[in-house]
């Protein structure tokens, strides 16, 4: 994901021509076949004939259950090795990422951090873990988990091509064009929040202190091309930061305060936060 995030490969997704001729992303095709043959192995591993009928106990095993009947067509290796190389790369790098942010945040927010746990010993109790159906009971947890994602623009731009002519904003761009969107535009808009810049949960709660969605939360993308993993995701984010908060507090090293914190993104291709050392205390 450093590689990704790399000027030279900035440069070769906003001009792919000049990129391939200075050869720009060999590095990142390197890594990546270097993954793919972790993978092949791993694949390889699970070949053996699966009993027809019976449970897929994996996503690679439900893929591999598909493909004993048509191992050439959609299930072929190749695809089955390109669904498992998205998941390795897109279903951990974001979320793991996204969990480093709010874990920051709670130490630079400590009346934040303060709130959740308050509503989670109030909501659950010292003894009952979270559970995915607690989430409509604690709106102010689910409020910060919101405004993490929005204030990190985790994946500020991600590019695509148009698959055919297409008319936008009073342009033509024919198919094949390059399309970087900008995710910030809507994440950070002056128009849609009312602090877009400072980190506020009660972006996501009304006078009531109910959790309220907003329509330019969008950091999982939209329309035909949304991150398939979003609910997935959503429910991992919740179980693990409500989990942690329940058992934990959250502070900086010794001898900084959390002004101290420095939260400027380290460049990679997801806005991941610096490496710092912090206090994980039990309650």
């Amino acid at each position: 994901m450093v590689l990704l995030g790399s000027p030279g490969i900035q440069l070769f997704n906003t001009f792919p021509r000049l990129g391939a001729l200075l050869r720009l992303h060999r590095p990142v095709l390197s890594k990546i076949e270097e993954v793919r043959t972790i993978l092949r192995t791993l694949l390889e591993a699970q070949r053996p004939p699966l009993p027809n009928g019976s449970p897929a106990r994996s996503y690679v095993e439900a893929l591999l259950q598909q493909g004993q009947d048509d191992p050439e067509d959609m299930f072929s290796e190749a695809n089955v090795l390109a669904c498992t190389l998205d998941m390795v790369m897109a279903g951990t790098e974001t979320t793991a990422a996204t969990l480093q942010w709010a874990v920051f945040l709670m130490v630079k927010h400590p009346h934040v951090q303060g709130r959740v746990q308050e509503e989670l010993d109030r909501v659950l109790g010292p003894g009952q873990l979270p559970q995915p159906e607690d989430q409509r009971a604690l709106p102010y947890t689910s409020a910060v988990l919101h405004e993490v994602q929005r204030y990190i623009t985790l994946l500020p731009h991600v590019p695509r091509c148009t698959a055919a002519d297409i008319q936008l904003g009073g342009y033509l761009l024919p198919k094949g064009t390059p399309v970087i969107p900008l995710l910030t535009s809507v994440l950070l808009d002056k128009t849609q929040w009312e602090t877009p810049s400072q980190f506020n949960p009660n972006h996501f709660l009304d006078a009531k202190g109910c959790f309220m969605k907003r329509g330019a939360f969008l950091p999982f993308s939209t329309g035909r091309r949304v991150c398939v993993g979003e609910s997935l995701a959503r429910t991992e984010l919740f179980l693990l930061f409500a989990g942690l908060l329940q058992q934990y507090h959250l502070l900086p090293p010794p001898g900084l305060s959390p002004a101290d914190l420095d939260l400027r993104p380290a460049p990679a291709f997801t806005m991941r936060p610096p490496a710092q050392t912090l206090r994980v205390v039990p309650r």
